[in-house]
């Protein structure tokens, strides 16, 4: 480890971190890209092939979203604000697209005969669904809501856990680091200690488990705001992270692979948080980007809903499509499920969150954590002009020293931010 004495200064935090928004949107994509492939909607074998070795692994873009979901929330968490608020402004997040989805997927269901047990909806409404190890439970209802069921309890611990981990030492904080990616690992044998039935709801949905992940993210967000992190520029990590891909998709055994994108995952999250607090160029916080970011927790809602609903009513489920049809399909697909979230989140998530999310007082950025003889003068920067109401580094030091340090905007969340609005204008989103 490199001594506090001879690290380079931890620039001031800017009033935006947009890359990370840009990045939500690449974790969407992920996702949708594994469904596509899954619902075989492309019967051509040249093209599905193509499909299948850019999305083998795109089922781990939940695993994006758990870790960026921790690293933004405690970016972005202020000491003033108590647990109630929090798990209030958490709930104004992502219920009110639960709730419209939930209802959607009771309404398809009726619509096509499909059975639904009273409890099991009410389990789902609830988000309890992560929690019950029964076929036709975890994934019920609107089926991808099973990540909502885990951050929900995510949100329920951060308010409990923040304040050691505010206080641990950096030696444990990187302890945490390396300790997590090999306990993500070790679930490969620890499966066996449960049913064969339950194994695949013990290892991908159980929130306890999925959790590590996200205090992965929380871990390195903290000491980012130390000033501790090492890592790679945006560039380099990015260019670890398709390596990793690639290498993994094809010839890495699956028991190492959420290991391997859980580390590769973590070096870009932080690399582009990095580029944006010290004004690197990033190709993530390009407005089209961000734009995506903002409505992917309602793209990733909407997304499996609709690509069955529509195959189940054109009757081309489970059938694929010859020919160019299949990615034209897929391609129409992506356009209609990015047009039905931006209505969603223009028309519910939005309005939602500004009648019932608390508001926070506006109050300037602060620095992360600076250490003694750093001098480091880097102006703070989001979006390659200079953040608003930069704090001086007197002021920085101080309020760093509280651990007030605030991630500001990436428009679609509620975690943070300090630009005096109501939430979903100043903070991220984390999903889902």
């Amino acid at each position: 480890m490199t001594s506090t004495a001879d690290a380079p200064a931890a620039p001031p935090a800017p009033a935006r971190l947009p890359s990370l928004t840009g990045l939500r949107w690449i974790a969407a994509l992920l996702v949708f890209g594994f469904h596509a492939g899954t619902m075989r909607i492309i019967a051509e074998p040249d093209y599905k092939a193509v499909i299948d070795a850019l999305f083998t692994l795109g089922l781990s873009g939940v695993q994006f979203f758990f870790i960026l979901s921790g690293f933004v929330l405690v970016w972005s968490a202020r000491p003033g604000d108590s647990r109630l608020t929090f798990w209030r402004r958490r709930v104004a997040k992502i219920y009110p697209n639960h709730l419209v989805l939930w209802a959607a997927a009771l309404l398809a269901a009726w619509w096509f005969a499909d059975p639904v047990l009273p409890a099991v909806a009410v389990e789902n409404l609830l988000l309890l669904q992560a929690w019950d190890p029964r076929l036709g439970w975890f994934y019920s209802v609107n089926t991808v809501s099973w990540s909502l069921s885990c951050e929900f309890f995510f949100y329920l611990c951060l308010p409990l856990a923040l304040p050691l981990l505010r206080r641990a030492r950096p030696s444990v904080l990187w302890t945490l680091i390396i300790a997590l990616p090999l306990l993500i690992l070790a679930l490969w044998p620890a499966q066996h200690l449960v049913p064969e039935v339950s194994r695949w709801w013990f290892t991908q949905i159980f929130p306890p488990v999925r959790s590590l992940e996200f205090w992965l993210g929380a871990v390195a967000a903290e000491l980012m705001l130390r000033g501790l992190w090492r890592g790679p520029r945006l560039t380099a990590a990015t260019a670890i992270f398709v390596v990793t891909w690639v290498v993994a998709a094809q010839w890495v055994p699956a028991q190492w692979w959420t290991t391997l994108l859980a580390a590769a995952y973590l070096l870009v999250i932080t690399a582009a948080a990095d580029a944006d607090v010290r004004g690197r160029r990033s190709p993530w916080r390009s407005r089209p980007l961000v734009w995506l970011g903002e409505v992917s927790f309602a793209f990733y809602l909407v997304h499996v809903l609709v690509m069955t609903s529509v195959l189940r009513l054109t009757g081309d489920w489970g059938t694929g499509f010859r020919g160019w049809r299949g990615p034209a399909v897929v391609l129409g697909f992506l356009l209609v499920n990015l047009v039905l979230a931006g209505l969603l989140h223009r028309f519910v998530e939005t309005p939602m969150m500004r009648r019932l999310a608390p508001r926070r007082p506006r109050r300037p950025p602060v620095v992360p954590q600076q250490r003694a003889g750093d001098t480091d003068t880097t102006d703070a920067v989001a979006g390659g002009a200079a953040a608003p109401g930069a704090a001086a580094p007197g002021a920085a030091a101080q309020g760093a020293a509280a651990h007030g340090a605030e991630a500001g905007r990436a428009p679609a969340d509620t975690a943070g931010g300090g630009t005096g609005q109501t939430d979903e204008r100043s903070s991220y989103v984390d999903l889902r």
